[in-house]
């Protein structure tokens, strides 16, 4: 079984402008990886790419298996891309619910276990649209990793929550990693998780390079 993440010569041009440049990378299974970037890099851009939500030159190879058109998105897959909406009329629980029933493969203690992970209550009966930012986030974060995926891409996942949350979020990683996932991860605060990454990248103009050092500044 193949246990890497191939990425040869992928290119993205969008209105003629180059959103990614020829990146070449081989990323190994069970890592915590990370791509940090300002606003516009291009590091979102790579996780679509990888996650097959858009098409590019080149080639992206996901555990043996090439991601094309008539393939178009990895098995076994957790994501957080963007902002990620949920059905604001229904509770956390009942969201988790309406997705499971997609893959059909977890049930009801999954669902729960996820939302206790992420620091949310199963229980509670309260409707998404009340929700804060940050719990909304965390909310997120608990459909990605609730049906203990291979791989997970994540994109900002910092984004509105506070300190004890962030330290929370560090531990769901590694035991994500610890599990055998393989973690993507694209964030300009580096700072929430550079201690737990596996390997860092710079993204920059489209062009994707290793830093040397976690704390390396962006």
């Amino acid at each position: 079984m193949n246990e890497q993440i191939i990425l040869e010569n992928v290119s993205k041009t969008i209105k003629g402008r180059k959103i990614l440049d020829n990146i070449c990378l081989v990323l190994n299974a069970g890592q915590i990886y990370c791509f940090s970037g300002r606003n516009g890099s291009g590091k979102t851009m790579l996780l679509r790419a990888i996650s097959g939500l858009i098409s590019v030159d080149g080639k992206i190879t996901v555990f043996g298996k090439e991601i094309t058109r008539d393939h178009s998105f990895p098995d076994d897959i957790g994501l957080l891309i963007e902002k990620t909406e949920m059905w604001p009329q229904v509770t956390a629980t009942e969201n988790l619910q309406i997705l499971a029933e997609i893959r059909g493969v977890i049930g009801e203690i999954e669902i729960r276990e996820a939302l206790e992970r992420v620091g949310l209550d199963p229980d509670d009966n309260r409707k998404v649209r009340t929700y804060s930012l940050g719990m909304k986030q965390k909310l997120a974060i608990a459909q990605a990793i609730m049906e203990k995926p291979r791989l997970l891409l994540l994109d900002e996942p910092t984004n509105g929550l506070d300190d004890s949350s962030v330290e929370l979020f560090r531990t769901i990683l590694k035991e994500e990693k610890d599990r055998g996932c393989t973690v993507l991860i694209a964030t300009h605060q580096t700072e929430d998780i550079a201690g737990i990454c596996d390997k860092m990248y710079r993204v920059s103009e489209g062009q994707c390079h290793v830093q040397e050092k976690a704390n390396e500044k962006d």
